[in-house]
């Protein structure tokens, strides 16, 4: 069977739409029509009920989509273990956010494979969306996503709390960044504890959802943003970014999503480096947090957000 076709699916099911799988899967909506249709064809029913709210699954295509999972699961497995270079006996697929490859899943392959070098590993790109749709299809075995949605066959484990610390490119203090901030989107929770507790820079005219990517805009310029402890203490070590003294800092939790399928091999060993790994970057979030903590007129670093009414 077309593998392609059942991606389509897939992707029309999990939208709910053949406009937005259209534009997920980069082709016209006339072609995801026509592949549905020629899957129906295929296995004579129907899969979905079209109407202008969308495309709903019926009774048949219900029944089909967890046939179609294993079938990409399977493929995917085929494909990643055929694929293995000579020499490597076990395969792994990571998947992770931007902001969490450096200092963080880079890391991680280095030590999975000095612990198991007959490991070959492939590391994936992408938004929270899109890496649960590569976990769910066996495309990913493991991601590192900020904001997980768990699904059937998926196991969640909390590896820990981003430090998101305000910093600028010169050393200021914060009354003094004014119109030099840039405001970086880091999900909704963030959002509302930064509109109440700096409401002076809830409107700085420059906004970016690019993560942790924002730090090397903000060394180059006058700037200044709230970014991760651990991926801006090689630039503050360096002289390159400051820390702005008495900023309340944003705990992000970051997680790692596991196929409940992956290699047991495997996992042993992923698991294992991983908290090898996030025991190095609490050594340096600490050291981060110290330094603000220093600099601070308060005994304490404040968390943004914690001084909300609860009421």
């Amino acid at each position: 069977m077309d593998i392609a076709l059942i991606r389509t699916f897939l992707e029309v099911a999990a939208t709910g739409s053949f406009v937005n799988a259209s534009e997920r899967l980069f082709v016209t909506q006339s072609a995801v029509s026509l592949r549905v249709a020629r899957l129906e064809a295929d296995l004579g029913k129907p899969l979905f009920t079209r109407s202008k709210a969308g495309a709903e699954l019926t009774a048949a295509g219900r029944e089909f989509e967890r046939y179609a999972l294993s079938l990409i699961k399977i493929w995917e497995e085929a494909r990643q273990q055929i694929g293995v270079p000579e020499g490597y006996t076990k395969s792994l697929s990571i998947g992770a956010q931007y902001s969490l490859w450096p200092r963080l899943g880079f890391r991680w392959i280095d030590l999975m494979q000095s612990r198991m070098p007959t490991l070959n590993i492939r590391a994936e790109l992408g938004m929270p969306e899109r890496l649960t749709r590569f976990l769910i299809e066996g495309i990913v075995q493991i991601g590192l996503i900020y904001t997980p949605q768990l699904r059937p066959g998926l196991i969640a484990s909390k590896v820990l709390d981003e430090e998101l610390v305000l910093a600028a490119s010169w050393d200021a203090s914060l009354d003094e960044i004014g119109d030099a901030y840039l405001f970086v989107d880091w999900g909704p929770e963030f959002v509302h504890a930064h509109a109440l507790e700096l409401p002076n820079l809830t409107n700085p005219g420059l906004t970016m959802s690019l993560g942790a990517m924002v730090a090397d805009y903000v060394v180059s310029r006058r700037a200044a943003a709230y970014l991760p402890a651990r991926y801006i203490k090689r630039y503050l070590d360096a002289g390159e970014l400051f820390l702005v003294p008495d900023a309340p800092v944003f705990p992000y939790p970051v997680w790692s999503i596991w196929r409940e399928d992956l290699d047991p091999d495997v996992r042993e060993v992923a698991e294992a480096t991983l908290v090898t790994i996030q025991s190095q970057i609490d050594e340096d979030q600490s050291a981060v947090i110290a330094e603000l903590a220093e600099i601070s007129t308060g005994e304490t670093v404040e968390t943004l957000g914690s001084s909300e009414d609860p009421a």
